[in-house]
């Protein structure tokens, strides 16, 4: 199993649909092979609902057809059951069954998810965290493999409700597409609406050669020294005077997880000190707190990734 194959036929592909984002590709596709869940933080009509659609038609789900995917649109009267599934009674067989809720599927679009209520919103914990869901006294597993891509406008704040630590903690990265280039502008005119593109998109791994590969992934090699400088990373911003609430040990984790997948991505079967310098902000700026709610974290976070990275040797 070719990993870089993998990733380039995954960023090649999903390039014929989001134009011109090229660096974002990379980080997305690094979400995915890495086993973790994306927020993605734009504002309106940028793509981030074709992102996830994209994602769905690149992979086959072992029968030439594209991964399963749900959709789930949060809005404040959603209830809890209204994802996970419910058990109703069903009067022909005198007992209870089981019906599914939307989030029995591998590939999850959490669309607009602080529209919802915190009650709402936590019920993508377990799941996020452990590919299961409790219904009742019954957990039951979700297919395999499991991501989640979540939506938030980031300059609405009327009849939202902010994501607790907790939530933004199981995000291994919050991504933001941007707007396009001109050239890429003009080039989507040009080639019409995503969705006639994505009518033609066809599978280009399936789902068997993902696993396969984040398989693989997991033996990209890190340094002893480059895991000390990660943890010493995470064990900086919870002492730090400008931040109110630091990492968490999950994020570390995470951070591991996400260079090793770039590693590949970019060609290498080891990771090396610029991808921790290079991904740290994107993993760990959304988890923490600061003491002005008003400063950027990305900016610290590399600043203390460089500081952690430059201590140490790698020969």
């Amino acid at each position: 199993m070719d990993v870089t194959r993998v990733a380039s036929a995954l960023l090649q592909g999903a390039a014929q649909v989001i134009k011109g984002k090229e660096e974002f590709l990379e980080y997305l596709i690094t979400v995915l092979l890495s086993g973790g869940h994306v927020l993605l933080e734009d504002l309106p009509g940028l793509g981030k609902t074709t992102v996830a659609k994209t994602l769905s038609h690149l992979i086959s789900d072992g029968e030439g057809k594209p991964l399963p995917f749900k959709r789930i649109q949060f809005t404040p009267d959603l209830l809890p059951y209204d994802i996970t599934g419910v058990d109703i009674f069903d009067p022909d067989l005198h007992s209870f069954r089981f019906v599914p809720g939307p989030i029995f599927a591998n590939l999850i679009l959490a669309d607009e998810i602080n529209r919802t209520t915190p009650k709402v919103q936590s019920a993508l914990l377990e799941v996020m965290a452990e590919q299961q869901v409790t219904v009742g006294s019954v957990t039951r597993p979700v297919p395999s493999p499991f991501m989640v891509i979540a939506t938030q406008n980031p300059v609405e704040s009327e009849g939202t409700f902010p994501l607790p630590a907790a939530q933004l903690d199981r995000f291994m990265m919050r991504l933001s597409l941007g707007y396009p280039h001109r050239d890429a502008e003009l080039q989507i005119l040009d080639t019409n609406p995503s969705e006639l593109v994505l009518s033609h998109l066809e599978p280009v791994i399936t789902v068997d050669e993902l696993l396969q590969a984040r398989a693989l992934v997991d033996q990209v090699y890190c340094h002893p020294n480059l895991k000390e400088a990660l943890v010493d990373l995470a064990r900086a911003t919870r002492n730090h005077s400008d931040i109110r609430l630091g990492a968490s040990p999950r994020s570390a984790l995470h951070l591991l997880k996400a260079v090793r997948a770039y590693a590949f991505i970019k060609g290498r079967t080891y990771v090396v000190d610029e991808d921790v310098i290079t991904l740290a902000p994107l993993v760990l700026s959304h988890r923490l707190k600061m003491v002005d709610p008003r400063t950027e974290a990305s900016p610290l976070i590399r600043r203390l990734a460089i500081e952690h990275c430059n201590k140490y040797d790698y020969s």
